[in-house]
């Protein structure tokens, strides 16, 4: 499966030294300093003798991507994504999602000037495995994985990073489109409504890059993917019904355990079969970082009103300053009034899933 980009932010950090928890925020500061001290202006990479012809590839498509964000897709046009930054290693930050033994409801942390995210990231790996081994102890499930790249919302220009490249021909542009959208938006408080919207703007804007270039194997390959994208997030939406059905009955604890690892081992048998019909498309790999409350709540994230933004879109024909407008409108309203709008413009058969559950 393809890695999905992820959203971080180091809220300001700089500005917080009276924080109570001083230690994380100054390795936030400390984190995205080194970053911003390795960045180089992409024209300048370009022109080094000395870069590698991949990466001059890779950068020069990212330079063009840029470009079509703000003219095409009508994204913000400044000074990020005009450098680059390379960190040396896979991930510029590694996000800890938790969530109770019985709960589909992931923990949130809350920082100033971003409000409350679903999860907490670290710019050094051994540092997110030890909290998280904190929360475990404490009985929670957590998950830990690697993000390719977040949004600082326009406090800094932020830089291309070499973690925005993987085995995907177009990852780097589609982090491009989907940090620039952060950038465009953001709510304080609702990264479901915050994700969905990137996630929708990343998907269109890759389509029309794909079609504006005429690349129509890509086109046919990127399909394909969105394609085992939903079969298989739609398997995950079931076992999560599941899950919450299980969690919501008075049943004791130990009864409930059991019934959960039935219901996971399930979900795994299920996603290894899906494999075996697609000829090998990575699940083994996804699956090898296990599957627990936390894990399904993050993917949730980003997935469960993706048909609702899609949809908001279609209403608007495909427009997208239309399509942003209404979604600041959106975003305007509180919380449980933004949700009820959003499902209206949910495909019918979404819509009675959504009102049932």
């Amino acid at each position: 499966m393809p890695k999905l980009p992820l959203f971080f932010l180091c809220s300001s950090v700089i500005f917080l030294s009276s924080c109570s928890d001083l230690g994380y925020y100054v390795q936030c500061a400390s984190g995205h300093l080194d970053l911003m001290r390795r960045c180089r202006p992409i024209e300048e990479v370009l022109a080094d003798p000395q870069t590698p012809p991949e990466q001059r590839q890779q950068l020069g498509q990212i330079r063009e991507a840029r470009e079509f964000a703000s003219r095409e897709l009508y994204l913000p046009d400044n000074g990020s994504y005009r450098g680059f930054a390379d960190l040396g290693r896979p991930y510029v930050v590694w996000n800890i999602v938790a969530a109770p033994e019985f709960s589909l409801e992931p923990r949130q942390w809350c920082f100033p000037f971003a409000g409350c995210v679903t999860y907490r990231g670290y710019f050094d790996e051994a540092t997110a495995h030890k909290m998280a081994g904190q929360l475990k102890s404490d009985g929670l499930d957590v998950d830990v994985y690697g993000v390719q790249a977040y949004s600082t919302l326009r406090w800094f220009d932020d830089p291309v990073l070499n973690t925005f490249f993987d085995e995907r021909p177009y990852a780097g542009v589609a982090l491009i489109f989907h940090e620039l959208a952060h950038q465009l938006l953001y709510v304080p408080d609702d990264t479901r409504f915050n994700e969905a919207f990137a996630v929708t703007v990343e998907r269109e804007g890759l389509r029309r890059w794909l079609q504006r270039r005429d690349l129509e194997s890509e086109r046919e390959r990127y399909q394909l993917g969105e394609q085992r994208n939903a079969e298989f997030f739609a398997l995950l939406r079931k076992c999560r019904d599941r899950l919450e059905d299980l969690y919501a009955r008075p049943l004791s604890a130990t009864v409930m355990r059991t019934a959960k690892q039935e219901i996971l081992a399930e979900l795994t048998g299920n996603a290894l079969e899906l494999e075996q019909r697609w000829g090998g498309d990575g699940i083994t790999r996804w699956l090898e970082r296990g599957v627990n409350n936390a894990r399904l709540a993050s993917l949730a994230t980003y997935r469960d009103l993706l048909p609702a933004f899609e949809g908001l879109l279609a209403s608007k024909h495909g427009d997208l300053p239309g399509f942003y407008t209404a979604a600041s409108e959106l975003a305007a309203l509180p919380e449980a009034e933004r949700l009820v709008r959003l499902h209206t413009f949910l495909p019918p058969a979404k819509l009675a899933g959504a009102s049932a559950r």
